[in-house]
């Protein structure tokens, strides 16, 4: 039975469960909680879903639509809801966080760096350092059968490669530190998403000790790198010497030192974690899908003919590609995105007061079976340009969408499709029987227990 949330003046009431969501938002109860009951909300009351709880209204919504509305159509009536609060403590005024003119303006500075021209110069590190990272791997038990968990793996390769897409050669020896203080904000951040009351963070607990020492590390080696670029003050190729280059094209200013730090540490902390988290998600799909490997090994073979892959090859790997899609469609790393409006608006007939909460989750959105033949199968070629023709554009959100769609979308998949492609045209990952994987949600869509994995040498079929 439905539960009218709110009063309609100009719309309709507002349908949604009698459970409040706050349980599931803020409950530590078991994995999965959110998912399940949003998804299920969505199936029984529609595209506009309300909810009431601790006095405040939310609305969850799951048609394109609506989406679009919400992302691009009426974007400055919508702002990050409070729920971004706690990511302000580790990226402070960047892209992430930031609002209105002073987005736009940091938006209108940071996009060069993200041209395909400094993404394509940047491939050549993504493969070398996953060719390193195989090396290693042999090098290691892992070579000699013994599982490991990929999730950390990747994890650890991605933050590599986005320090040096960003330092360059510089942050040599820095990894170690940077690897160290971001794993504990990423905790850190998701314990105080929902978390009712907080705490401040300068109360002196253990946790807001330990808080304080890795941001003041974090913040160290970001601003040695920062200075130590600036003295030279000659572009290296490297993506923190073009920010430290970039001017407005309005009032001709660059950014200021805190400005640079923060738009830095986002790149940093957001530049990793996503892929990390989807690349995860491809390896153990394609674990549990040994027809869709053997395609990807059919292309890579095809295609690569046992060498590295290149910026080039790019179009040429198209299954790769759809791979990740697919994984990304499952399994979104940005498994939801919240928004605050400014002003009453009305959404497919419902009214919208301020200050409600639009709820938004890739992950519930691309499970919609009106946009999505047998939602909850596995099938990469759905991504094919065939099949993709008449799919609305916000059925298919990993990125987000409109003005505030991810500025690394093009960097991500590049990176994502040349990883898989350096790994797969010489291993096979196995999953380890009986290791339980569940999804996550936390500020990304993590394997909870990570994804056990063992490694094995492929017999490459190599074209005549």
């Amino acid at each position: 039975m439905a539960v009218q949330t709110e009063e309609a003046e100009t719309g309709q009431l507002t349908p949604g469960p009698r459970l409040s969501p706050a349980r599931m938002f803020f409950s530590k109860g078991g994995p999965g909680e959110p998912l399940g009951f949003l998804l299920s909300a969505a199936k029984e009351y529609g595209p506009v879903v309300g909810f009431r709880y601790l006095n405040r209204s939310s609305i969850l919504l799951d048609h394109p639509d609506h989406i679009r509305h919400v992302l691009r159509a009426n974007n400055r009536n919508y702002v990050k809801s409070k729920n971004y609060e706690p990511v302000k403590l580790v990226v402070g005024k960047g892209l992430l966080a930031s609002e209105g003119d002073f987005w736009r303006r940091q938006r209108r500075l940071v996009q060069p760096a993200f041209h395909r021209r400094r993404i394509a110069g940047l491939a050549s590190l993504m493969v070398a350092e996953t060719e390193g990272m195989l090396e290693r791997w042999t090098s290691l038990p892992y070579g000699r059968g013994e599982p490991f968990d990929v999730h950390k793996e990747m994890t650890r390769l991605t933050l590599t490669i986005v320090s040096k897409a960003l330092f360059g050669a510089d942050v040599e020896g820095k990894v170690g530190r940077i690897s160290a203080a971001q794993a504990f904000l990423n905790g850190y951040v998701d314990s105080r998403i929902g978390a009712l009351p907080r705490l401040p963070h300068w109360v002196p607990t253990p946790k807001n000790a330990r808080y304080r020492r890795a941001m003041a590390d974090l913040d160290g080696v970001v601003y040695s790198l920062i200075d130590e670029r600036r003295k030279h003050s000659r572009d290296k190729g490297d993506l923190i010497s073009m920010l430290l280059e970039a001017r407005d094209e309005e009032t001709g200013e660059g950014m200021g030192e805190k400005q640079l730090r923060d738009e830095v540490m986002t790149l940093l902390i957001a530049g990793n974690e996503t892929t990390a988290v989807a690349l995860s998600w491809a390896w153990w799909l394609l674990g549990k899908h040994p027809e869709a490997e053997a395609k990807l090994h059919g292309e890579l073979d095809e295609v690569l003919s046992g060498r590295a892959p290149t910026f080039e090859d790019l179009p040429k790997l198209s299954y790769t590609r759809m791979l990740l899609q697919e994984a990304m469609r499952l399994y979104p790393p940005g498994w939801i995105v919240s928004r605050r409006n400014l002003k009453d608006d009305e959404i497919g007939s419902y009214r919208v007061p301020a200050g409600t909460t639009v709820l938004i989750s890739p992950y519930v959105t691309h499970r919609n079976p009106d946009h999505w033949e047998r939602p909850e199968v596995f099938d990469p070629e759905r991504f094919s340009s065939e099949r993709s023709a008449d799919r609305p554009e916000f059925a298919y959100l990993p990125f987000g969408g409109g003005p505030r769609k991810c500025i690394g979308e093009h960097f991500a998949m590049t990176e994502g499709v040349l990883i898989m492609a350096t790994v797969a045209k010489r291993y096979s990952l196995g999953l380890v029987p009986g290791h339980p994987v569940t999804p996550e949600p936390l500020v990304t869509l993590r394997p909870k227990r990570g994804i056990l994995v063992i490694l094995r040498e492929r017999n490459r079929r190599v074209p005549c």
